[in-house]
């Protein structure tokens, strides 16, 4: 089973920036592929990031240029570094991970931009 714990959400004004963080249990941690998603209120859950074991990253369009996912195999952590913010990226965002197709997700963290 795989654990996953988020912090480092909060307020911030528009145009600010928040690291987000996610703790992963054991030592399988280097081979998951990581990703983050969002949910804002009345909306679908949707991608925002995601890292593969070997590093490769992907971003949905609306946080290109914005966000950068990173991962640090040594302290099984993964990182969600978001500058910019905009209003519309208030959400929860959750960290998640697939081990042998099982999909994981952490409790989530509340991204709150506003001025």
């Amino acid at each position: 089973q795989v654990q996953l714990v988020e912090s480092g959400g909060g307020l911030v004004q528009p145009g600010g920036s928040l690291r987000l963080s996610c703790a992963t249990s054991g030592s399988i941690f280097r081979s998951l592929s990581m990703g983050w998603y969002r949910q804002a209120p009345g909306k679908e859950r949707e991608l925002v990031a995601a890292i593969t074991s070997g590093g490769t990253t992907n971003y949905a369009d609306s946080v290109k240029d914005r966000f950068t996912i990173s991962r640090d195999n040594a302290a099984s952590m993964v990182y969600l570094q978001m500058k910019s913010l905009k209003l519309e990226d208030t959400a929860i965002y959750y960290c998640t991970t697939s081990y042998y197709g099982v999909l994981y997700w952490g409790q989530g963290t509340q991204v709150t931009v506003s001025s």
